[in-house]
């Protein structure tokens, strides 16, 4: 086993049409009641704790451990719903191919690099019928910065397969700068999508190592992964 391939989930395997970002304001008013459209926030990219910290900053409540405990607590207690209730979501084009590919492949590992908190990843991903492939990730509950996030995932990796990956052969994938900066971190490779709100070009103006208006093509990325 060589290469460490580490996923993205919201606009890079999955779009869930906002069903983040509408558990997260019922989660305001349920918990606190505070009404009123958190809309203004860069949520793209970013983790659930840091999102937690400009919720507080904005409606003026107090950004304490037990205030963003509750609230993330709620946040994910009312996700399932908008969930199954909101507009409909879905896997992203050739996202079942690739985690079914790599899942068979005996020299690949792959697991998650995420903003999400672990259970709100296991909820979206479980929903969409994808959770299965992921045994080891990097999630908001280790830190609120994105940056931090990378070596989390590898040492995971390191624990679970007993193999040490190489930065060159670790492969972060995702849809936004963020991904890209936290990739370059730990000296990664970044494969860049524009499923999100970036277009190829504002990804590519910070330099991954490839970008794709989507993974339809699959073959395309495998190219990538394999060229090394």
């Amino acid at each position: 086993m060589k290469k460490l391939i580490l996923w993205d989930i919201d606009g890079t395997l999955i779009v869930s049409r906002g069903a983040g970002v509408r558990a997260m304001e019922r989660a305001l008013t349920k918990r606190f009641g505070v009404q009123g459209s958190l809309s203004g926030i860069e949520w793209a990219g970013r983790t659930d704790t840091w999102i937690a910290q400009e919720v507080f900053q904005r409606t003026g409540l107090p950004d304490t451990p037990e205030n963003r405990h509750a609230y993330l607590e709620t946040y994910l207690e009312l996700l399932p719903g908008e969930l199954q209730e909101g507009p409909q979501g879905r896997v992203l084009p050739g996202i079942v191919e690739l985690l079914e590919t790599f899942h068979r492949r005996t020299d690949v590992a792959q697991g998650l690099l995420t903003g999400n908190l672990r259970r709100g990843a296991e909820l979206k991903l479980t929903h969409y019928r994808v959770w299965h492939y992921f045994k080891f990730g990097a999630f908001a509950d280790d830190s609120w910065r994105r940056n931090d996030l990378g070596p989390h995932a590898v040492r995971r990796a390191r624990e679970r397969h007993a193999v040490e990956f190489a930065p060159e052969q670790t492969f972060i994938i995702g849809d936004t700068p963020h991904d890209i900066e936290c990739g370059k971190v730990i000296g990664a490779r970044t494969i860049a999508v524009a499923t999100g709100k970036y277009t190829v070009a504002e990804l590519q103006a910070h330099t991954p190592t490839a970008a794709f208006q989507d993974f339809a093509d699959t073959a395309a990325f495998l190219r990538v992964i394999d060229a090394g």
